[in-house]
């Protein structure tokens, strides 16, 4: 007894604990052997995440091994596999990138750096129960932003495949330097290159038919699958070492890795690149806590679960401090990685704890195994990765159906691709955040009239109702805000000047579900402008709690007229002749 409540106390701080309440003997070898299945798939991502980056490949292994556990510990999808990503590496490459920096110790230290400053990002949105900060970025948004992101990925990795000495942070000045190197094109790179992703891909759409065809089952058939970019790599690495390929031609390889644990250590950089960092800290917590997010809900929902997004915030934010102190770089819940841990069968977040434990035994003993492995692989590793995530018909589809929707994301598209990721994303976020304001300044709102035969209200210019020749009756269909509390009266003034036989106004509020300060004082505005043109002001079907904040600030005591709990009541009372002569 006493055991459980210790655990139930140590759980409130280390959440992850929790899971050893029901932890068994059958749990246990569920989660290691999903442990397995994900680091054979974790380690050759890892790797080649980390060139993507800009970085030295054992980053990519520090950063999928402390970041598991804490995530373990705090996060709250029992699925969920954190580790380097695709556009989260592409972000990290461009941000230090910018700095200027040409020691791969330095560089190291401004991707560690950056990771401590997204986990303190995400922390402080944890703190304040931010988990809603992902709605900043809409759907098409993102959507544009990632296709974005993978053509420019695409394109970076020909470097790799091609043996052309390119670089650049937009698409402009990768071509231009794809041009400049065509002279150092490496055949050899493209062969090796070209032949990894054909295999990767076949593995994917031949492989598992053909094995089931011969009698394979479907476990074991995906389980063969899985392992393909694992066998790759020791192909690929054993090629490239018997046949001598980089004396003999140059062909890019790895090259030496340090063995041994990660190194524990504060990010050490100055005061004006912790400066540079905070920028791109912000969009890459944001951008990593949506995707997160995304792939966490979508594995949970397959099993009747639930994610909390406040939790994650903390378990990110773990994630990535757990990164910046151990040599690694930003994080976040990879889509692949997490749908192979989910299959494999893993049923908590201690089978991330295991595929850790096996990464850092890889990272310890056998980086050595690494140094013949060609460049050219790991691109295609990451070519086949991602090629998927391009998707130019969503913002075309985005378009036909809102205007304003599809501009966003054309923007971020162009933003992204010609001006760089910083800049295109920060476009997309100012963008969607613009047409919400937009939207809210100017909300729907409706002049009402009564269905005959029935107590409902509905639009004069929607509907054939009945309307008071002496009653106004008014929907806003928007919270009311300091963005939009002068439309309002400007509104009710314009009614207000168009009706002269107009006695009373009801302003029904069934859609407001928040009144501001500044709302406030416009609603007192319009009471006063109203009652001295003889004008009483009504409310109906004011929400409860928009209800007890105006009757703390009195104004339910200020008003001319009445507050009734239904806008039947209120015409019913106001104007009884042309009620019953709308019910017939």
């Amino acid at each position: 007894m006493r055991s459980d409540t210790l655990l139930d106390r140590a759980a409130r701080f280390l959440p992850g604990l929790g899971w050893l309440k029901t932890y068994d003997r059958a749990t246990l070898g569920a989660d290691a052997l999903a442990s397995v299945v994900t680091a054979i798939l974790l380690i050759p991502q890892s790797l080649a995440y980390a060139l993507l980056a800009g970085l030295p490949p054992q980053a990519g292994l520090y950063a999928s091994i402390a970041p598991l556990i804490a995530y373990a510990l705090f996060g709250s999808s029992r699925v969920l596999a954190v580790g380097p990503v695709a556009v989260v590496s592409l972000m990290t490459a461009a941000a230090v990138g910018s700095l200027g920096l040409d020691n791969p110790a330095d560089q190291i230290a401004a991707a560690g750096a950056l990771a401590l400053l997204s986990s303190l990002f995400l922390l402080l949105f944890g703190v304040f129960r931010l988990g809603s900060v992902a709605n900043f970025l809409s759907r098409p948004v993102v959507d544009a932003f990632i296709t974005a992101s993978t053509v420019l990925i695409i394109a970076s990795q020909l470097r790799h495949m091609l043996g052309i000495d390119m670089h650049g942070a937009t698409l402009p000045e990768l071509a231009m330097t794809f041009v400049q190197g065509l002279a150092g094109f490496d055949g050899i790179a493209l062969l090796v290159g070209g032949a990894s992703l054909a295999f990767l891909l076949m593995t994917r759409g031949v492989l598992p038919a053909l094995l089931q065809r011969i009698g394979l089952g479907k476990a074991l058939s995906d389980s063969l699958v899985r392992a393909a970019p694992a066998a790759l790599v020791a192909a690929a690495t054993i090629a490239a070492w018997t046949l001598h390929l980089n004396e003999q031609t140059g062909l890019a390889i790895v090259g030496s890795l340090p063995s041994g644990l990660p190194p524990l250590q504060f990010p050490t950089v100055d005061l004006q690149t912790w400066r540079a960092l905070l920028g791109p800290a912000a969009l890459i917590s944001l951008i990593g806590f949506v995707e997160s997010v995304s792939v966490g809900q979508s594995l949970a929902a397959k099993h009747r679960e639930h994610i909390q997004p406040n939790r994650e915030l903390f378990g990110l934010g773990a994630a990535n401090a757990a990164a910046a102190l151990t040599g690694g770089y930003p994080v976040t819940g990879g889509f692949a990685r997490s749908v192979v841990n989910e299959t494999a069968g893993a049923r908590t977040p201690y089978a991330g704890v295991f595929t850790a434990l096996l990464i850092l035994l890889v990272a310890a003993f056998l980086t050595p195994a690494f140094h013949h492995l060609p460049k050219a692989t790991l691109a295609a590793t990451i070519l086949a990765a991602i090629w998927k995530l391009a998707d130019f018909k969503g913002a075309w589809h985005a378009w036909t159906y809102s205007r304003s929707d599809g501009a966003a994301a054309f923007l971020t598209l162009f933003g992204v691709l010609f001006l760089g990721i910083e800049f295109g994303l920060t476009l997309g976020v100012a963008v969607s955040v613009g047409l919400v304001l937009q939207r809210t300044m100017r909300p729907h709102w409706a002049r009402l009239g009564q269905v005959p035969g029935t107590h409902h209200f509905r639009n004069v210019d929607r509907h054939d109702v009945i309307v008071s020749p002496h009653v106004v009756s008014l929907r806003v269909d928007s919270a009311l805000y300091f963005a939009n509390a002068r439309f309002l009266e400007e509104l009710i003034a314009r009614i207000a000047a168009g009706e002269p036989e107009m006695t009373d106004l009801v302003l029904m509020c069934p859609a407001v579900n928040f009144v501001d300060a500044s709302a406030l004082g416009s609603l007192r505005t319009i009471n006063a402008r109203l009652q001295e043109a003889g004008i009483r002001l009504h409310l109906s079907e004011v929400k409860g709690p928009v209800a007890d904040g105006l009757i703390k600030a009195g104004l339910f005591d200020e008003l001319s007229g009445q507050v009734f709990l239904s806008h039947y009541a209120a015409l019913r009372t106001l104007d009884p002749a042309t009620t019953l002569r709308a019910e017939g």
